[in-house]
Order: structure tokens, then C-alpha cells, then sequence
């Protein structure tokens, strides 16, 4: 039985209700203590006797409560009302992944920057040991100001050191809805070794990612059948139906391929590699840079060839000058991305201007290659060799320097 509105859970007065799903129904609520709009997911009435289904709810929010990060839904509060739990949340406007691709795929330039938030918020993730193992487009949310939420931890498995702390039965759906069974996840965005029953760890959501990303592109599912068993089936033995590639940006039907294969170790081996290979994509893909820059012969400048290129110099810098007192040109402005001790030995933007790529040595460890973004206080260490960064070319392809030394 829905909530009617204005009642009261805690401090919190419901308002209408805004969503339902397998767990519970979803209410805008208003927060009397600090005068905020809010969302209340409470757990539906007929589950409140199923143990499973109340420990479902219970880890969705510790797993989400422990995350900050712009990619991912943020949890405020989680309480009882009546016997029955509730979990407080930022509240969302806009709409899922799913209402957005009953009217089509979304523009490759649209659904490559919608993965690249959604690869941010896995890796944030998968850095606290969380790993989502139901991404699919219900639990994807587009707000209208253009950010993508991952939204429903309650399949989240907490690891720890290479331990499962999370010791529920195997829970599954057979469409789209999430309700318990014998799997974990939606059949459709499924893992081949979550289908089989096997351990999984944070590659398990890369192949669910690359089905997302593939649905985004083409309005298709990736692997689906006549039955769960047959779409299950598919994914342990087929590969996607081909897509028409040729409005995509160069290089994306790689990394969706990469992301399905259906050997783990064949994946992408982190979410912040994938967040970085589509970031570099969709910054190349919008500026339309395809150059490749000759290499002339070195050989000595001739003196009037070295004073006219000083001259020039010169002249830049007059004009650079000129055009800050006349209020054409702001000065540069500066500001700090590492934190830690140690020597940073080559850094270089990415071709989307924010990302920056570099390599360094922190408190006396070995030289290793890192990404931050100017937003964003973290560096995310790459899963690349040591090495120093020599440059990233438009495609996003770099050039490194292995075993230098200093």
C-alpha cells in the first residue's frame, strides 16, 4: 500500500510517489531540518517478511553511503518506519537511461560522454572495494543539467583484500526489474562468469558497462534471446549483432568489443583506464583532429633563419603583452593537482583539456603513471608500465618512456 502524502517517516513528509521497482517505491519528501526536497526509497510492504530482501536494502545502503562521487547517487539518511527500512537520497530530476532510449539511441558523441561519467563513478567504486554487479540502463539515471547517476547498490558485492564480505545467496532477475533468484544482476547486461555462478570482481561490471554502451549506440540489447536461458546463452557464446560503425568516432567500437569479451582477463583491467581511453575518444571525436604531425631532419638553423624565428618570438610575446593591457587576453592562471612527497617527472594534457597525464615517483616508491583531472583532488594510477609520458596524440594513443633513468 503506497504512502499516502504528507505522512511522516522520522523527519522526513512524503510527498507524491516518483518511482517503484523491485525493492521498494521511491517518494519525493521533504526534510523539515534543513528545508530540502528529498527522494525516500521505502521497502514495498510485501517484502518486509523476506529476510533476503531486507538484507538487500540494508547493503544497498552501506555500499552507497561510503561513495562520494559526482557519478553516483547520494545517499543522506537511512532509517526504520513501522518495522519497515528507508533509505534518503539526493533528489533527482530527469530521467533513466531507460525512458531516454525508448525514443532511440543517443548520438555517439551524446553516449560517449554519458559513459565516461558512468566508467568515473564504477572506478570510484571499485577503489572502495564496491562493485555494482546490476549496471543496466534502469539503474542509470540523466539529469536534466547533464550528469549521469548510477543509481541501486543493493546487488553491490563488498570485497575486501580478495575476501567476499558478502556471504547472501546468489540473487537474480530475469527482466527488468530486480527481484531475488538465482543469479545475481539482469540477465541481459550479465557477466558470462556471473551467469555461471563464478566469483566476479570489478571486470564483471566493465562487461555490463560495454553492454550499457552498446545499448546506448544502437537501441539494441547486446545479447538477448527468446527466453532468459536463451539470452544467457548468448552471452556465454555470441557476440553482439555488428553495428553500423561508420558515424561512431574512430576507435569506440573497439573499446565496446573490448568491454564484451568474454574472457575477463581480456577486458579492460579498470574503470579508470576506461573512463580515460573514452575521455581522450570523445575530446578527439569533437575537436575533429585527425593530424599527424611530420618529423623534418634535424640539421643546423642558419643565422638569419635563428634571428628571424627570435624575432618572432619576440613579436609573440609583444603582442601577448599588448593584448593583456588592452584586456584582450586574461593572464594565466595556476592551480595545484598533487598533494603528495616525491618528484614528478613528465606530465601532458589529454585532448579533452582537463584530463592530465603524468608520471612520478611518491614517498621513494617507483615511477608510475598517473591521471587527475582539475576537478577532482585524486590522481587514479594507470595500468601501465613505470614509465614517464612523452605525449598524447589527438586519438588518444601516448607515447611512453620505459625505464628511464633520472
Amino acid at each position: 500500500m503506497p504512502l499516502p502524502p504528507g505522512a511522516r517517516l522520522g523527519p522526513y513528509e512524503i510527498g507524491d510517489l516518483i518511482g517503484a521497482g523491485g525493492m521498494g517505491e521511491v517518494y519525493r519528501a521533504r526534510d523539515g531540518r534543513l528545508g530540502r526536497s528529498v527522494a525516500v526509497k521505502v521497502i514495498r510492504a510485501s517484502g518486509i517478511a523476506d529476510g533476503e530482501r531486507v538484507r538487500r536494502f540494508e547493503q544497498e545502503a552501506r555500499a552507497a553511503g561510503v561513495l562520494n562521487h559526482p557519478n553516483i547517487l547520494a545517499i543522506y539518511d537511512v532509517g526504520t518506519h513501522e518495522g519497515a527500512p528507508y533509505l534518503v537520497s539526493e533528489l533527482l530530476e530527469g530521467e533513466t537511461l531507460r525512458m531516454r532510449l525508448a525514443a532511440g539511441p543517443l548520438s555517439p558523441t551524446k553516449a560517449v560522454d554519458c559513459a565516461a561519467q558512468i566508467a568515473s563513478g564504477l572506478s570510484a567504486a571499485h577503489a572502495k572495494g564496491i562493485v555494482h554487479r546490476d549496471l543496466k540502463p534502469d539503474n542509470l539515471f540523466l539529469t536534466r543539467d547533464g550528469r549521469v547517476k548510477i543509481l541501486d547498490f543493493g546487488l553491490a558485492k563488498l570485497v575486501e583484500n580478495g575476501m567476499v564480505l558478502d556471504h547472501g545467496s546468489h540473487a537474480s532477475t530475469l527482466d527488468s526489474p530486480t527481484e531475488p533468484g538465482r543469479f545475481v544482476g539482469t540477465v541481459n547486461y550479465m557477466s558470462p562468469e556471473a551467469i555461471r555462478g563464478q566469483p566476479v570482481d570489478h571486470r564483471a561490471d566493465v562487461f555490463s558497462f560495454g553492454a550499457v554502451l552498446y545499448e546506448m549506440l544502437t537501441a539494441r540489447r547486446a545479447f538477448e534471446g527468446a527466453s532468459a536461458i536463451e539470452t544467457m546463452n548468448a552471452a556465454l557464446k555470441e557476440e553482439p549483432p555488428e553495428p553500423d560503425v561508420s558515424a561512431w568516432p574512430r576507435g569506440l567500437d573497439l573499446i565496446v568489443r573490448r568491454c564484451l569479451e568474454k574472457d575477463p582477463d581480456h577486458r579492460f583491467q579498470s574503470a579508470n583506464d576506461l573512463a580515460f581511453h573514452l575521455l581522450t575518444l570523445s575530446a578527439a571525436s569533437v575537436s575533429g583532429l585527425r593530424t599527424r604531425v611530420p618529423v623534418a631532419p634535424r640539421r643546423r638553423l642558419g643565422p638569419w633563419l635563428a634571428a628571424g624565428l627570435a624575432a618572432a618570438v619576440a613579436v609573440g610575446a609583444l603582442a601577448f603583452w599588448l593584448g593583456t593591457r588592452a584586456g584582450r587576453a586574461a593572464p594565466p592562471t595556476y592551480q595545484q593537482l598533487t598533494f603528495r612527497r616525491g618528484l614528478v617527472m613528465s606530465a601532458r594534457f589529454a585532448p579533452d583539456g582537463h584530463t592530465v597525464v603524468y608520471g612520478a615517483s611518491w614517498e621513494g616508491k617507483p615511477v608510475a603513471l598517473y591521471s587527475t583531472r582539475a576537478e577532482s583532488p585524486e590522481s587514479h594510477r594507470l595500468d601501465l608500465p613505470a614509465g614517464d609520458i612523452l605525449a598524447i596524440a589527438p586519438s588518444g594513443e601516448m607515447a611512453i618512456s620505459l625505464g628511464r633513468r633520472h
